[in-house]
């Protein structure tokens, strides 16, 4: 009796840039919800923080466990999150628990980015705020082999490229070029 091995399955490794586009359109979206709940008074706004984090639960977790690993942007721009054991990308969507982890720090991380956004008037030194997202996200450079962030590798997940989506970024980058041919005629 032999033990034969079971070929892995490839999955193509998302891109950094489109993994930013995603997160950005995710992050925009939320930002733009809380923020038509806040003051225009500076500092902390507390209504505006628990708004922000019930709707980036939602659309990080909630929609992404119902709607095969893809939330809005990472629907946009082609992307789904699975599940990695034991450094093999399983071709599973993450359990929630899993998934709360990960959203959880990266949340953090653009919950402080909302917060110096919304006082970089009063206060320049708030875009020091975006520091722990830069370098969460910012080990996802140096990781050659699956190119996950901390919050990937925290949590046992793995973005990649998908077939589902709107291919947004496709789609600018066609209506960009046929904008380049029209203005050179």
């Amino acid at each position: 009796m032999t033990i034969e091995r079971v070929p892995q399955q490839h999955y193509p490794k998302a891109e950094i840039g489109r993994r930013g586009m995603a997160l950005g359109l995710d992050f925009f979206g939320v930002w733009l919800i809380s923020s038509l709940l806040g003051s225009n008074n500076f500092g902390i706004q507390f209504v505006q923080i628990l708004v922000f984090m019930i709707c980036w639960l939602i659309l990080r977790v909630v929609v992404v466990y119902n709607n095969r690993g893809q939330s809005l942007g990472r629907w946009a721009f082609d992307l789904k999150v699975l599940e990695v054991e034991d450094g093999q990308v399983v071709g599973r969507i993450p359990e929630l628990q899993a998934l709360l982890k990960r959203e959880a720090i990266i949340g953090f991380g653009a919950l402080l980015v909302s917060i110096a956004l919304s006082n970089i008037r009063a206060n320049p030194t708030a875009i020091l705020l975006v520091l722990p997202l830069a370098i969460d996200c910012g080990a996802a450079l140096s990781d050659n082999q699956l190119r996950q962030a901390l919050h990937d590798r925290y949590a046992g997940t793995f973005l990649v490229s998908s077939r589902r989506g709107y291919s947004l970024d496709i789609k600018v980058k066609r209506l960009v070029e046929n904008l380049r041919r029209h203005v050179r005629r």
